[in-house]
């Protein structure tokens, strides 16, 4: 199977990023080469050593991006808007929680807000993650806008691709990668998960097509996310986490353009760290099967390409 590695490259947010295959098992022919990141994804794709091409890194199984747009565990395209200054839970198993703040605008022409994820809080154990995106008036690829935290302590990662952070040998193994100068990480704790984070900015041309009304004094940067989960439990819930039941079937209305989740008051929670959103499940024991890895295989099309109702086969 591929191994599908993010990248992000030096550069004006009006250039396309540039990406390289560099797993040295397996694909000589496309090992070391350059690919620029297509038009959909100029500053956020992931160079695909098994198609010898750049994808979009927001077209995988267990993506959240832009205005958030998910890919579930069931492949299936589907945005969940919340709302701007409040809290979702995304995931929460009994051993794994996952919540996302959310930033965004009021468009008086709707009912809703635009929304973007700021930031996630991530509980396992007894530990606490916290990844964010820094706020942010004007957009530098050169200026990292990632904080992160662990237990509440600061985690600083030298500016270079490949600088790493890891827990000591007391604690559960958890390790936080650059996969490129800034901006952007892959963080696995053993046998838990696997999250690939990206900070990145609302464009002039971005907020143009949309309407976002996005000003000179805040340019909305915010996370993209792709999640990959090791033992999840049958019970498993959340805006995100219950597309990966076993035998769950989706009531987004797959006809319209935007496919939308409803249901925002059962994963509201009461702030960043909160495990109390209607459908929590954290901390409520081992209930229910787990699910191992080769149950929640990624879901990739063999076009590398995704879109609204796009449905892959594991």
């Amino acid at each position: 199977m591929a191994i599908l590695l993010l990248a992000m490259a030096e550069g004006a947010t009006d250039k396309p990023k540039t990406v390289k295959c560099k797993d040295k098992k397996g694909y000589p022919k496309c090992l070391g080469t350059k690919f620029t990141c297509p038009d959909a994804c100029p500053r956020s794709c992931m160079a695909d050593c098994d198609l010898c091409r750049a994808v979009c890194s927001c077209d995988k199984g267990g993506a959240v991006c832009q205005d958030p747009r998910f890919i579930g565990g069931d492949g299936i395209t589907f945005y969940f808007h919340g709302r701007k200054d409040k809290d979702f839970c995304l995931l929460s198993d009994s051993n794994l929680h996952i919540n996302a703040h959310f930033i965004g605008r009021r468009n008086p022409e709707m009912k809703r807000d635009f929304t973007w994820v700021q930031s996630i809080a991530i509980l396992f154990e007894d530990h606490q993650l916290y990844i964010g995106a820094e706020k942010t008036s004007t957009w530098d690829d050169a200026v990292d806008h990632l904080d992160i935290a662990f237990d509440g302590e600061p985690i600083l990662l030298a500016m270079e691709e490949g600088a790493n952070w890891q827990t000591s040998a007391n604690y559960t193994p958890l390790s936080i990668v650059r996969s490129s100068f800034s901006n952007a990480i892959t963080v696995e704790a053993e046998g838990k998960f696997k999250i690939t984070a990206s900070v990145v900015p609302v464009t002039e041309e971005e907020s143009r097509v949309h309407k976002y009304g996005v000003g000179a004094d805040d340019c909305f940067a915010h996370l993209e996310l792709g999640f990959k989960f090791y033992s999840l439990t049958d019970k498993v819930h959340g805006v995100l986490g219950q597309t990966y039941r076993d035998g769950y079937v989706s009531r987004v209305k797959m006809s319209s353009d935007m496919p939308v989740m409803s249901g925002e008051y059962k994963f509201s929670s009461s702030g960043l760290f909160a495990s109390d959103c209607a459908v929590a499940r954290f901390g409520h024991g081992a209930a229910g099967n787990v699910m191992g890895s080769d149950q929640q295989a990624d879901i990739t099309c063999s076009t590398g390409l995704g879109g609204r109702g796009i449905v892959c086969k594991k």
